[in-house]
């Protein structure tokens, strides 16, 4: 199953150094799920090769701009491109006037519905589930209300050995039955047990993003276990006083709750735009959290 994650923006607050506001695509057994959506995420996805159309929800953070005002622009050149399947968006409650002022004001009238789901900003809640995977709010410290977002992978069934099936001339329209470990009965009256005639499936996996937050360990508990922490790493540590006044992290704190939720990998990102090499950021990371990686644009990482 397919669970991985490109990195279309990295950058806090503005574009630069060839950095775009924050956004991420996750590919979920090619499904498409959009995270924050900066400035500039359009021209993103043209750019890495992501057919926009295919993208049927988006998750936006929390209402500074450099995570979501580059939705509008998509949703119109959606429109324009002739989509009429329906975009499920999840976000503060405040987004949904935002998307219907500008539409109106413009006197445009999509050719395809919007469902907006308004996240609790003080509650983590279950807010989407289908076959594949379900996504939980986490609660996250900024100056305005912010959520991150974990989806987590559902448990599929056992995999089929099929040489040995086709070898025991299994029907196929028992193959199901034994995914849900149903054993198979031959005419001869031989019962040949499900265990043995499939292989365990993967362990489900799961990817939390946290997007702009102090680090005040609140949202420690909804993360522990992760297998992949996208984790905000605006600023150096020795900026910790203003990581603080404006309720960012720094690179070292990133490694630190990536140490302490005990995940198995960390992507960092948010790079403020004082930092044009981001090397030592990565190295600061990893001085207390060794598997570190940077969310550069254009990189895609397995989940």
């Amino acid at each position: 199953m397919r669970f991985e994650v490109t990195i279309l923006g990295s950058s806090s607050a503005t574009p630069i150094f060839n950095r775009n506001p924050s956004s991420q695509l996750l590919n979920v057994n090619d499904r498409y799920f959009l995270i924050d959506c900066g400035e500039g995420t359009q021209l993103q996805l043209l750019k890495y090769g992501f057919k926009a159309q295919r993208i049927e929800h988006i998750f936006i953070s929390h209402l500074h701009g450099d995570h979501y005002l580059g939705l509008v622009g998509l949703l119109s050149s959606l429109h324009l491109n002739g989509r009429t399947k329906p975009m499920h968006i999840f976000g503060p409650a405040d987004l949904k006037e935002i998307i219907e002022i500008q539409f109106k004001y413009s006197q445009t009238d999509l050719r395809y519905p919007i469902y907006f789901f308004a996240v609790d900003p003080q509650n983590p809640q279950k807010i989407f589930e289908n076959y594949d995977v379900y996504v939980e709010t986490i609660i996250l410290n900024h100056r305005i209300p912010c959520t991150g977002y974990k989806f987590s992978q559902k448990k599929r069934q056992r995999k089929i050995n099929r040489e040995l099936v086709e070898k025991l001339g299994i029907p196929v329209e028992y193959i199901p039955l034994l995914k849900r470990g149903n054993d198979y009965t031959d005419k001869a009256g031989v019962i040949h047990r499900a265990l043995d005639l499939t292989f365990e499936a993967e362990e489900p996996r799961s990817y939390a993003y946290c997007s702009d937050t102090i680090c005040s360990w609140g949202y420690l508990e909804q993360i522990t276990g992760v297998n992949t922490l996208y984790h905000e790493a605006t600023f150096l540590h020795d900026m910790l006083p203003r990581a603080e006044e404006t309720y960012h992290t720094t690179a070292l704190q990133a490694g630190e709750v990536a140490l302490k939720a005990n995940a198995s990998q960390l992507l960092i990102g948010h790079f403020s735009a004082r930092y044009r090499d981001l090397i030592p950021l990565l190295d600061e990371s990893r001085s207390v959290f060794t598997n570190t990686q940077l969310a550069i644009e254009g990189n895609t990482f397995q989940l």
